[in-house]
């Protein structure tokens, strides 16, 4: 990214990175996956359209006099059940990246203690009981806090480190103070 810079320090490993939708869409998407109710949810919604579809079938072809209004009606219910669920991710990154691209670049310093967040009108500490486990992917760090239930997280983009070296010292940063996972 433009104007990315990282370094370490004696405090940490320091991050500066631009707000970028495609880092807070992929962060939401992966806080997602590591919830009870996400997983829930789409498998719901996809039995709906299942179940709307096959009803839509019975008024098609089942009964004695075809019903093609019945049938359309539980067609779009069953797509707009699926289409509804597929939409939260998106809906939630676009919410929050909102927020976050009205506060400009951030800076965070991940260390022994936890990381701090900084960016134009907000300083914020997160110790590591706050967030014990964390997922890579290719371009994140995704810090997660304990609760399955959907509550919290953090994202550090490889992107804010200015050299290769940095993905390593995070990582290392990381794996001892929480928990991959």
């Amino acid at each position: 990214m433009d104007g990315a810079t990282a370094h370490s320090t004696r405090d940490g490993v320091v991050l500066v990175y631009p707000p970028d939708l495609a880092d807070v869409s992929e962060a939401v998407r992966v806080r997602l996956r590591a919830t009870r109710w996400w997983p829930a949810l789409r498998w719901a919604a996809r039995g709906a359209c299942a179940l709307a579809l096959g009803v839509a079938a019975l008024a098609l072809f089942v009964v004695r006099e075809p019903d093609p209004g019945t049938a359309v009606v539980m067609t779009l219910l069953g797509l707009v059940a699926v289409t509804a669920a597929e939409l939260v991710p998106w809906g939630t990154a676009r919410s929050l990246f909102l927020t976050i691209r009205s506060q400009g670049e951030a800076t965070a310093v991940v260390g022994e203690d936890g990381g701090r967040w900084t960016t134009r009108d907000t300083d914020v500490t997160i110790r590591w009981a706050m967030l014990p486990r964390y997922v890579e992917t290719p371009r994140l760090f995704v810090l997660l806090t304990a609760r399955r239930t959907g509550t919290g997280f953090a994202y550090l983009p490889k992107g804010g480190l200015a050299d290769p070296d940095g993905v390593d010292r995070l990582r290392a940063v990381l794996d001892r103070n929480s928990a991959r996972g």
